[in-house]
């Protein structure tokens, strides 16, 4: 029989991807009043894999991650959404984005975005949200699904996900090599 326990709590991820790279402050300063202090911010990485955002947001475009101090419970991220949701919708023009949020979160096992689209692999949270298993961690790195988004699944953000990863397992307490408790087979959570 199952026990249940208190899920870890977990490393808030937030992936951003506009034309205009000046957003990125405004929304960050907003992202970090509703979220505390942001810790990681990601390097400028590539947004070539798709152009089905261009006649929406334009192109080019530019991605970048923030992560913040404060770890989150799971089971806030349908909240985390909708408040991302609304600054997509307070820096809209026309109906057209001017700038895309992606909320996530690590635990040692694996990394999840949160979306109001249903598919077979989503599972279902609260409130219109699913939980989009993005990425799993075994043998010592990130492993992408079979549905996971070509740039998610592309060296730059895995290996950016990966330094997120490390900081969130010293901030548990926890080495970067240790195996999260309740994992078993190849679930290592080497770097």
């Amino acid at each position: 029989m199952s026990i249940p326990h208190k899920p870890k709590p977990a490393k808030l991820v937030v992936g951003m991807f506009m034309q205009d790279k000046l957003l990125l402050i405004e929304t960050a300063c907003l992202l970090r009043t509703s979220f505390g202090p942001v810790d990681i911010v990601s390097p400028w990485l590539p947004f070539d894999h798709t152009d089905y955002y261009a006649p929406e947001m334009g192109a080019p475009l530019f991605r970048r991650f923030i992560c913040f101090d404060t770890l989150i419970q799971q089971d806030a991220l349908p909240d985390v959404k909708y408040i991302t949701n609304d600054l997509e919708d307070r820096f809209s023009k026309g109906g057209k984005r001017l700038i895309n949020i992606d909320p996530g979160y690590f635990v040692p096992e694996r990394f999840v975005l949160a979306t109001g689209k249903n598919f077979a692999h989503r599972v279902y949270l609260k409130a219109g949200i699913y939980a989009d298993l993005t990425l799993t961690y075994r043998k010592g790195r990130f492993h992408p699904l079979e549905w996971t988004y070509p740039d998610y699944a592309g060296k730059p953000i895995v290996s950016f996900l990966e330094s997120v990863r490390n900081k969130y397992m010293y901030q548990l307490g926890q080495s970067p090599d240790s195996v999260p408790s309740g994992t078993k087979g190849d679930y290592s959570a080497t770097l």
